[in-house]
């Protein structure tokens, strides 16, 4: 047996299971969790605001698609900007794509935490996330397929929780003389466009669905195939569910002034909302169905972060044993450990301070995504450089230059606090990194593709069994 298939993981999953799990891990009912606060700084503008993120994150997930059929293994983002623009690019990509991965996993068990405590207000809140934290763990490290079912059914338990409330929803708006008109929560208006840019910057995080998908590439049946396919559908829908949700939401409780909103619609919007449309009964069922969804994204979530972290172990990158699998479940124990326990900072991070992070994280690898593609098809190495056509010029060029462009406008949006911390954890990065080749005297260590990497003249001679994800 070869090393490489040693440090290889197994294949199980097919279309239907990654799609799940990426639309699980974007977590349907996380459009409650960050209601109030996006609300407040779109000044009540949400749905617009996740009408922009959905725009924007379309073309980078096009460029996901891409990358994945000439990368399919784990390692996302990391895997990308490694191969197209060299080591240190790629480990410092994938350093700063850490900073939201390990900030999601925390902020759901968290978040648990806190929604189950209000229904049993004698157990601490500690206990709940410790407890989260400890499932989470022990399905991760029994195999993926288990978590693809646990994310099945959590989907659809989170689903169907949004049919309830847009159902309540339609039927509180409808019998509300005062209710705002059909269109007008799209309709930002251009005095609030600032804000509502700020707010599809922050919401980026909610779309981290199909990047979660691109890090199962060596758990996929058929990775070029398969991911691309998940990547773009788990885009679309989890991106239209969001804007349903929100659009009723705004329909059914409206506020003249979002900058006095009452401290419970920030900090538990879906507990508020639900008790608005449905009474107290609905909302003590949302936290039931918030408990599921979290823990259902915490799993997904721990999942997506373990095989970036084995991703970067078994390239040398960072210590060797994250890059280890059990020999019983050929899953990355070591790297899942590790999440479980940074996963219990999220006791003391804030909610607004958790989004702002995530999102500068997310937004930073969105952009060197884009970047790879054009470096990688553009300009491949001399021996596989082909004649530019208008297709290949509009697939590899024109639409990741426009999806780096649009994410740059979003990272531009977010609050100056957040590039400060950002920074300072990019830098703690180029220090990892000077240490590990000695000051930058020995190469960063690669990922071998001799035995999956096609050229780009093969990847175009594929068969079209994908839409965007191929040429």
């Amino acid at each position: 047996m070869s090393q490489r298939s040693r440090t290889s993981l197994p294949r199980s999953m097919g279309v239907v299971g990654l799609t799940l799990f990426g639309i699980s891990y974007m977590a349907i009912g996380t459009v409650f969790t960050t209601y109030g606060i996006v609300n407040q700084l779109t000044e009540g503008h949400l749905v617009a605001s996740y009408a922009v993120a959905l725009i924007v994150m379309l073309f980078t997930a096009s460029s996901y698609a891409a990358m994945v059929r000439r990368y399919p293994v784990a390692g996302s983002a990391y895997t990308y900007a490694q191969q197209s623009f060299g080591g240190g690019v790629g480990f410092l990509t994938g350093w700063i794509l850490l900073l939201d991965y390990l900030f999601i996993p925390m902020i759901n068990f968290l978040i648990l935490g806190l929604y189950a405590n209000t229904q049993f207000p004698d157990v601490p809140v500690w206990v709940f996330t410790l407890g989260a934290i400890i499932v989470a763990l022990i399905l991760n490290v029994l195999g993926i397929s288990l978590v693809s079912k646990v994310n099945t059914a959590v989907v659809l338990i989170s689903f169907a929780a949004v049919v309830v409330f847009a159902f309540f929803a339609i039927k509180t708006a409808i019998g509300d003389p005062d209710a705002p008109g059909v269109f007008e929560p799209f309709l930002p208006g251009s005095a609030q466009f600032s804000p509502v840019l700020t707010g599809a910057a922050v919401l980026s995080l909610s779309f981290l669905g199909f990047d979660a998908v691109s890090t199962l590439s060596e758990e996929a049946k058929r990775p070029r195939r398969d991911i691309p396919i998940a990547i773009m559908v788990t885009t679309i829908v989890g991106g239209l569910l969001f804007i349903a949700v929100a659009w009723v939401g705004a329909l059914a409780y409206h506020l003249s002034d979002w900058s006095t909103a009452p401290q419970a619609l920030l900090d538990a919007a879906g507990a508020v909302l639900f008790d608005h449309v449905g009474g107290p009964i609905l909302a003590g069922t949302f936290v039931f169905i918030t408990v599921i969804g979290t823990l259902g994204a915490g799993l997904a979530g721990q999942a997506a972060v373990s095989r970036i972290l084995f991703s970067m172990g078994r390239d040398g990158i960072l210590p060797r044993p994250l890059g280890g699998l059990s020999k019983k479940y050929g899953t990355p124990v070591v790297a899942t450990a590790l999440v479980s326990v940074v996963a219990l900072a999220g006791l003391f991070v804030t909610l607004a301070q958790a989004a702002f992070m995530i999102s500068f994280g997310a937004l930073v690898a969105f952009a060197m995504v884009n970047l790879s593609v054009i470096r990688t098809y553009l300009f491949p190495p001399r021996a596989e450089r082909r004649a530019l056509t208008a297709g290949r010029l509009m697939r590899y060029g024109i639409v990741p230059a426009i999806g780096f462009a649009l994410t740059l406008w979003l990272l531009s949006s977010l609050e100056g606090g957040t590039w400060v911390i950002g920074g300072i954890w990019a830098l703690l990065g180029v220090v990892i990194l000077a240490i590990k080749t000695g000051m930058f005297r020995r190469p960063v260590p690669k990922l071998d593709f001799s035995e999956v990497e096609p050229t780009t003249e093969a990847i175009d001679q594929l068969p079209r069994e994908s839409f965007l994800g191929q040429k």
